[in-house]
């Protein structure tokens, strides 16, 4: 397990002070600079392991690596992705996480192309082949991890044989709902892909493989539940992608079916959010919305979002992570914004009052000092958002970016790895925040003074 030492320079530290006061801060290396718009927890701190940099007095430790052996005897798999954290018992938490690994993925699978763990694989609870023979390497993981000692319980698979699980999100009765960010038929597969699967936390080996239907079938990306409705809300990762509800026949009951829908705004048929070319939609401005009933969920012909949008469905540029804070959804735009650096919509329910479904333009990035291709996200025990970034141009150094309830940005840690942040999630006595990093993965854990934010 590696600890971040704390960083002792005087000089430098008074010199990185003096930067963040001015909202700018100089990376080390020819790193881009990061700009926090409140000065947040401060300057990020060189970690002297030249890995992942915090401010002062935060420290990480790594719970999990790529390529460990896990307790069930399978490798730990690669492309660590979207995580949510579930509590367990005094102190002990659950996170269950996802491994984006396409069809040919195997050499970083669960079986690590071993012919003796894929046959034993081949006769667990496993969802579906490839033409080759082999299980599909996606699915997820689970650790436990004791908060109150700092440390990794155990660790197993528990999920297999599906594709390129890319992120999900929590459902209030204990499970994780993982995302499959692909589109395949038979022709790469044994059945098709591109559905939902539910892991419950708390199990101690492999889920039912077993697809949601009733959650559509497309580029899936990510899931949020309203715990007073049971509305599932879910995120498409395209560029001309919907963002979705399934309204559920029983709430908390996900397979007894539903209705699926597209948001639509009200007085404009068929929006284009992503203010690309016409940057109509203001920062701060909200508006009224519909929702769109769709046909033929199960999309054979992959063509779910363009007959939604035909039908008036408004479209986003490339929805990632979704997340449920104190009755409001939030979701991030990966590419949107008249600079195509990132957004994030704030979807607000109706009330019983008679108030109307509305959806806000919360935040549209024009620096990428300051936010640059948000991607997961997830909220804090006081009420911010957490945002991970993976940003695609070089020199690709991602940063963890917070949100204030106003909208105002700050910067909570950097990785010097060229790779994205992913899964990020808090435990739920808010002492720990988790997140992956991709490739190699790595799960690390974060502590510190989470009390000395300040906003001025």
């Amino acid at each position: 397990m590696i600890d971040r030492r704390q960083f002792g320079s005087g000089a430098v530290a008074l010199a990185l002070l003096g930067l963040a006061r001015r909202g700018l801060a100089q990376a080390p290396g020819g790193i881009p600079p990061y700009r926090s718009e409140v000065p947040g927890y401060g300057s990020l701190v060189p970690d002297p392991a030249g890995y992942f940099d915090l401010p002062a007095g935060f420290r990480y430790s790594v719970v999990s690596t790529q390529g460990e052996t896990m307790d069930d005897g399978y490798f730990t798999p690669g492309k660590f992705d979207g995580m949510a954290c579930f509590p367990l018992s005094a102190g002990r938490v659950a996170l269950v996480r996802n491994h984006e690994l396409g069809v040919d993925d195997h050499p970083i699978g669960p079986a690590r192309g071993l012919a003796s763990l894929g046959e034993r694989l081949s006769r667990s609870a496993f969802y579906d082949r490839g033409i080759d023979g082999w299980v599909l390497p996606g699915g997820t993981s689970t650790i436990v991890y004791d908060t109150r000692r700092g440390r990794r319980e155990r660790h197993h698979l528990s999920l297999a044989g599906t594709a390129v699980n890319c992120a999900g999100g929590p459902t209030p009765w204990g499970s994780w709902l993982s995302c499959e960010e692909i589109v395949i038929g038979r022709d790469r597969a044994g059945q098709e892909h591109g559905w939902v699967f539910e892991v419950p936390a708390a199990g101690r080996g492999l889920a039912e493989a077993r697809p949601i239907r009733a959650l559509g079938r497309f580029k899936h990306e990510a899931a949020a539940i309203d715990p007073a409705t049971g509305i599932v809300y879910l995120t498409e990762d395209q560029p001309d992608g919907l963002f979705y509800r399934m309204i559920p026949e029983i709430p908390g009951q996900l397979h007894r079916g539903g209705r699926l829908q597209a948001l639509a705004l009200s007085d404009r048929a068929g929006a284009d959010t992503r203010n690309w070319t016409d940057p109509w939609f203001r920062r701060g401005e909200t508006l009224d919305v519909r929702w769109v009933d769709l046909e033929e969920t199960e999309s054979p012909n992959d063509d779910l979002r363009q007959r939604g949008h035909a039908a008036g469905a408004a479209i986003f540029a490339r929805a990632e992570g979704v997340h449920f804070v104190r009755g409001e959804i939030y979701f991030c735009c990966t590419s949107g914004g008249a600079a195509r650096i990132g957004q994030i919509m704030r979807y607000r329910p109706g009330q019983a009052d008679g108030s109307r479904d509305r959806l806000e333009l919360f935040v549209e990035s024009a620096d990428r000092a300051l936010l640059d291709f948000a991607d997961n996200l997830t909220s804090t025990p006081w009420g911010h958002l957490i945002v991970c970034e993976d940003k695609e141009s070089p020199p690709r150094i991602n940063h963890l970016k917070g949100v204030t309830p106003e909208g105002r940005l700050y910067t909570l840690a950097r990785l010097n790895a060229r790779t994205e942040l992913a899964g990020v999630c808090f435990s739920p006595d808010a002492t720990t925040m988790f997140v992956n990093v991709y490739n190699p993965g790595r799960t690390l854990a974060i502590t510190g003074p989470w009390r000395s934010f300040r906003s001025a």
